[in-house]
């Protein structure tokens, strides 16, 4: 049985729901264990990570779960999850530190693969749980914002666009230095904290780009922003200029350059290889 998009919104709605409440409260950030992504997890993180197995498991679905506390985990029958090759790619909580100190924007990510690459997944769902705003692709059909189809925006670097940031501390002057021919050409600066939510944005067309320079980026923060942006007709690549098209496995981290198409040449001119 292939999951629908209803099923991710579904889960979505079940873990805002959940969370919500809690966001902000001491008790979200109450730390248990080490998940499987390398974080130390919080209970936020272990219940919208237990809301969404527990639909899986109710609903009955073979597949492999990919997320950031359990790490890989098959639900239901291994044999048929691995023969139909069903993927289901969660970061239960984006911006976790966000969502336990207060801050809003963090959101739930889920994607859908069948197959054994980024390019095989086919359905996505991302939720602001802020907001309450559904974020949502399925290959081939365009993606929305709640009921509405969005599609990144046609600034490009003359039209002072505004691009976001994901940045360590370690080492910054060299990376300021290597980021010095793009920032003059930015109307303005984000880090914001949610790659889901940032990718969001740049497929909505609210900002021109975003500029992961993390290479601990995990592909659980990045699977089901990574077909909406697609879909709107945004522009997802290394810093070596090629497409990014991993394995999907729990281990896989990286960094990415995420744009609209107007910004794709010079963003590829002055920052890849």
């Amino acid at each position: 049985m292939s999951i629908t998009i209803d099923d991710l919104k579904e889960m979505g709605q079940r873990v805002y729901n959940k969370v919500h409440p809690i966001l902000g409260k001491p008790s979200a950030a109450k730390k248990s264990t080490k998940g499987a992504g390398g974080d130390m997890t919080m209970y936020i993180d272990t219940l919208a990570e237990n809301t969404i197995i527990e639909y899986l498991k109710e609903s009955g679905f073979n597949l492999l779960l990919i997320s950031e506390e359990v790490g890989e985990q098959f639900i239901g029958t291994r044999e048929e999850a691995i023969k139909n090759k069903r993927v289901l790619i969660v970061d239960p909580i984006d911006g976790s530190n966000n969502s336990v100190r207060g801050i809003p924007y963090c959101s739930v990510s889920i994607a859908y693969a069948e197959g054994t690459h980024m390019r095989d997944i086919v359905k996505s769902v991302i939720v602001n749980l802020n907001t309450k705003d559904f974020y949502w692709a399925e290959k081939g059909m365009g993606a929305f914002m709640n009921d509405q189809k969005i599609h990144v925006s046609e600034l490009g670097t003359s039209d002072k666009p505004f691009f976001e940031i994901n940045i360590s501390p370690h080492n910054i002057e060299k990376k300021l230095i290597f980021l010095n021919p793009i920032i003059s050409k930015f109307h303005r600066i984000r880090i914001l904290g949610s790659t889901a939510l940032s990718l969001c944005l740049v497929a909505s067309g609210n900002m021109e780009a975003f500029i992961n320079l993390r290479k601990s980026n995990r592909l659980v923060d990045t699977a089901a922003g990574y077909l909406i942006l697609k879909e709107a007709g945004g522009k997802f690549f290394s810093f070596e200029g090629t497409e990014v098209d991993l394995e999907l496995a729990i281990d896989k981290r990286f960094a990415f350059i995420a744009c609209n198409a107007q910004m794709e040449h010079f963003l590829k001119q002055n920052l890849t290889d």
